[in-house]
């Protein structure tokens, strides 16, 4: 996988507003974000999008969602929050490191798009 910003971010290369970060993932609030509250959690590990996981990553896609509730448990949005994950270009996707929108503060609408 060609190295993105989110790589640099995740090197410490190039700042961001870390909101959660372990061994795993790391969790920062979007540099242009589209509600109050917008997160993007990405794993640690190389993956362009979810199309590329594979049966060994179930360990990290599973951690991935625990990690999501606990930043919005951090950011007092535990109760209502919508979480996007574009996989592909034609779904919005722009960076090719696999990413999680946690978006929360305002009303959204159904279906989403």
């Amino acid at each position: 996988m060609a190295e993105t910003i989110f790589t640099k971010i995740i090197n410490k290369e190039i700042p961001a507003d870390i909101v959660y970060e372990d061994d795993w993932c790391l969790a920062f609030r979007d540099i242009n974000p589209r509600a109050p509250v917008h997160i993007l959690i990405i794993p640690k590990k190389a993956m362009a999008q979810l199309n590329d996981a594979e049966s060994g990553d179930r360990e990290l896609l599973g951690h991935i969602m625990l990690a999501v509730n606990r930043v919005a448990e951090k950011e007092g949005v535990a109760d209502a929050y919508r979480l996007v994950l574009n996989n592909g270009a034609g779904a919005g996707q722009e960076i090719f490191h696999m990413h999680f929108h946690l978006l929360a503060g305002r009303p959204f609408s159904w279906p989403p798009g």
